[in-house]
């Protein structure tokens, strides 16, 4: 199983439509959209050694537990979404809404807003648990040595499907990333 489909399993659809108040199919499709989108982001942050640090350094404030044995999306935090899902876009956040609002089927960027920091809190969870095994992560990072954060993020998108198309769509907009 891929990162992309082992975080998106963990995710109980009925609950997350429930929370954004639209039926399951809407959330699945929306989420199908978003989650690529989320984790492009997050790796564009990655690509800037200081972005990659501060990523890493957010990851370790977020516990692992919230994705070990599915989400309980009543546990998940959408003030600190907004927070994590802020400094991944940036100025940029208000565009990517609309881009990923248009896509079609999705909801529209008004369910977007409120999906995308519904799930930031999920992926930076995920991302604890996967580097929670790697010795300094962010120095490794910064430093310039090996990069498990870059491993993660790459391997997810890796496996995120048809994330090409939507890369391109949102490469223009996001650049390097932010830091």
């Amino acid at each position: 199983m891929s990162a992309y489909d082992d975080i998106f399993s963990q995710i109980p659809m009925d609950q997350l439509a429930a929370r954004l108040g639209v039926d399951p199919s809407t959330a699945e499709q929306a989420t199908r959209q978003a989650l690529p989108a989320l984790l492009g982001g997050l790796e564009a942050n990655a690509q800037d050694p200081q972005g990659a640090a501060s990523l890493a350094s957010a990851a370790e404030q977020h516990d692992p537990s919230l994705i070990e044995g599915g989400v309980d999306v009543t546990q998940v935090d959408p003030a600190d979404g907004e927070k994590i899902v802020g400094h991944v876009f940036g100025a940029q956040q208000d565009q990517v809404m609309q881009q990923l609002g248009g896509l079609g089927g999705g909801g529209g960027s008004g369910l977007v807003q409120k999906l995308l920091p519904m799930l930031a809190p999920i992926v930076m969870s995920y991302l604890a648990k996967q580097l929670g095994g790697r010795a300094s992560a962010s120095g490794a990072a910064a430093g310039g040595g090996s990069d498990p954060l870059g491993s993660v993020l790459g391997g997810i998108l890796g496996g995120a499907g048809g994330s090409g198309g939507l890369g391109d769509l949102l490469g223009g907009l996001l650049g390097g990333g932010r830091r």
